[in-house]
């Protein structure tokens, strides 16, 4: 393999860490003052990197020749645009950006199946869930003797915690993840048990419908996912709580490749729990099924809403049980449209947001 390009947000230091390792052809940062400051420092080290900028700069180094795979990790709405066109530049993408398939789904699959795309999923549970599936699930679950996906979540850092306990909830608890390290906007979404993110996701990927999946809290985060037959058969994806593995699975995909992940010792294990969700402890699963059973722009606006009030919480401007108030209120207050072109999704999100954030301003008055 070879980096073609890298991107970034605004950590110009390290990116230019990475270009010193990787070489790559290009680097592209979120606005230009970081492009410009990166290219100054690229050029003072000696290195032959070009520096783009901004959502052009994404759709650019995805739409070239010599980019074959797309790791598509941008958090939120921003990454939409630039993975729709990888999409539609016929890439393999290595989706672990749910927000594109949340968003804008029927859009997203259409151009994937337009162009010849392949779209393999990074984020652990979907991965496993892919690895679990017959080779010809698009048919329809129902077509190839599946029965349901069996979605595991860990249940976060409140699974016990009690209820009444939760407006004390900090930002640097809710980023305490028990088993995975990941961001900071992930990790609030996990303390939230905002599955219902991964269930939009998974409707799409898998070409099924939300009635057929099944939402399970597996504190150890052993089983990534599971897929159950129609014949009684359960197959699960079992491995360490690391991303290395589905990005190595991704990457190698059809074959298999050394990822550096420990071996799985299932006698350390020892045991494996399960529990149904609770989903008066934790809405956002409910409001996410209403989205889905909304459908249209709602689970575009359910995201707009949900990253308002993550944002909002990790600034400490609202409590953590305000997350699931300020996202079921968008949902109520911003109608759903027909989905019919990324124009009107991207409206939706819009309006989405200006709402969330003018109940984030009333809730800190």
């Amino acid at each position: 393999y070879h980096v073609v390009a890298l991107t970034a947000n605004k950590q110009v230091d390290r990116v230019i860490n990475q270009c010193k390792q990787f070489l790559p052809n290009y680097v592209v940062l979120a606005d230009e003052a970081s492009a410009e400051e990166a290219q100054v420092k690229i050029n003072d080290a000696g290195l032959g990197t070009k520096v783009l900028s901004g959502v052009e700069g994404l759709e650019t180094v995805v739409n070239l020749e010599e980019t074959n795979y797309v790791m598509a990790a941008i958090v939120g709405a921003a990454g939409l645009r630039p993975t729709i066109s990888a999409a539609r530049a016929g890439k393999r993408i290595l989706l672990a950006n749910k927000e594109a398939l949340v968003m804008s789904g029927q859009l997203f699959m259409d151009e994937v199946h337009a162009h010849n795309a392949e779209l393999l999923p990074i984020d652990s549970e979907h991965n496993a869930i892919f690895q679990s599936m017959p080779s010809d699930f698009d048919k329809g679950l129902k077509e190839v003797g599946v029965r349901r996906i069996l979605l595991t979540a860990s249940g976060g850092p409140f699974r016990k915690a009690v209820k009444a306990d939760l407006d004390k909830v900090t930002p640097e608890e809710a980023c305490d993840h028990p088993n995975w390290k990941m961001g900071k906007k992930i990790s609030v979404d996990s303390a939230t048990m905002n599955k219902g993110l991964e269930v939009i996701e998974a409707c799409w990927l898998f070409n099924t419908g939300a009635e057929n999946i099944q939402v399970v809290i597996h504190p150890q985060s052993v089983i990534h996912s599971m897929v159950a037959y129609d014949d009684g058969s359960v197959l699960a994806q079992l491995g360490n709580p690391d991303m290395r593995t589905p990005i190595a699975h991704a990457m190698a995909w059809p074959e298999r490749m050394t990822s550096g992940v420990e071996d799985l010792d299932i006698f350390d294990i020892a045991h494996l729990d399960f529990e149904k969700p609770d989903m008066e402890r934790f809405p956002c699963l409910r409001l996410a099924y209403d989205a889905i059973n909304i459908g249209g722009t709602a689970p575009a606006i359910l995201n707009a809403a949900n990253e308002v009030a993550v944002q909002a919480f990790m600034d400490k401007n609202i409590l953590f049980t305000a997350i699931p108030q300020i996202i079921e209120k968008t949902l109520e207050d911003i109608s759903s449209q027909n989905a019919e072109s990324l124009d009107v999704v991207l409206e939706a999100d819009a309006l989405a947001r200006q709402f969330a954030e003018s109940l984030v301003a009333g809730s800190a008055q």
